[in-house]
């Protein structure tokens, strides 16, 4: 057996498939990442109980471990959330290995993306309204006599718990539209294009830093080259995700005077919600924007 496997079976005896009623109405939700544990904890209130898998920011979701405590959360869940596109596989083997029959919310096959896609659903925001309503969906489903609060929570998170996260999206799009920038890896580009800019790093280098793989010298180059003719007025990049590569561009940009602005894997602190934390790092890149363009 895997050792995700294991882990399981050894916690399913004695774990039945409770309804949510039998908990005292309250509705078990699991969450791979905390970011969209943030949201469902907003928009469930006090009908649910939210446990996120990875809730720290030191924690790498491509790789991580499950723990016999994630493996119970897991299998005595009602839903159970994951990013999915091979983001975070451990979950779904997770889920793979249990017999508890929660129902599962996939974010990216909600959206249409698949294995191979891009998995940083987060930053794009359509999919993050689009994940509120269909979470929704699955609240009322499951706990239909509170389906007025639920519908309630959805219309003030929507508009007001995620006003400036849209508001500075809008923004940055009405002051910056076709601007072109660079970034450090694939976790910026559907932001990119949803802020209006023209994401110019090539799609090969983005894609192997988040992956962990080889980048090709003709990438390197092509972006080195970029940096050194101030091709880019801004360069977005992880910093939990800060290679060697990417550390050497940091410093070209800063010698070049283009400015930077930072993004993050996961939410950071990890106190925050998800519109506090998405809002903070606009406002670095609408500030780091301004100074690159001169227009405030």
């Amino acid at each position: 057996m895997t050792t995700v496997a294991l882990l399981v079976a050894g916690l399913l005896s004695g774990c039945g498939s409770d309804s949510p009623g039998a908990h005292g109405g309250v509705i078990r939700i699991v969450a791979a990442e905390n970011f969209w544990g943030s949201i469902a904890a907003q928009i469930g209130g006090s009908s649910v109980q939210v446990t996120n898998l990875i809730d720290s920011p030191s924690v790498d979701p491509h790789d991580y471990e499950p723990t016999p405590a994630n493996a119970r959360a897991v299998a005595t869940a009602d839903l159970i959330v994951v990013n999915g596109a091979g983001y975070d596989a451990w979950a779904g083997k997770l889920v793979g290995a249990s017999s508890a029959g929660g129902k599962v919310l996939d974010v990216a096959t909600l959206v249409g993306a698949k294995n191979g896609d891009n998995p940083h659903r987060w930053y794009n925001p359509g999919d993050v309204h689009a994940f509120t309503t269909a979470l929704t969906a699955e609240l009322k489903r499951l706990d239909p006599t509170h389906a007025s609060s639920y519908e309630a929570r959805l219309t003030t998170f929507q508009t007001q718990g995620l006003k400036q996260y849209d508001a500075l999206i809008a923004q940055i799009k009405s002051r910056y539209a076709g601007t072109p920038v660079g970034a450090s890896e694939s976790i910026f580009s559907m932001l990119a294009p949803s802020l209006g800019l023209e994401l110019i790093t090539p799609t090969g280098f983005l894609k192997a830093i988040s992956e962990g793989s080889d980048v090709s010298a003709a990438d390197k180059a092509t972006i080195d080259r970029q940096i050194a003719s101030r091709q880019i007025k801004l360069y977005v990049y992880n910093s939990q995700n800060a290679t060697p590569d990417i550390q050497a561009q940091i410093k070209e940009c800063k010698a070049r005077g283009i400015p930077t602005a930072t993004v993050t894997e996961t939410m950071s602190p990890a106190s925050a919600t998800f519109e506090q934390w998405q809002s903070a790092q606009l406002t670095g890149i609408e500030r780091a924007l301004a100074t690159a363009t001169g227009r405030s």
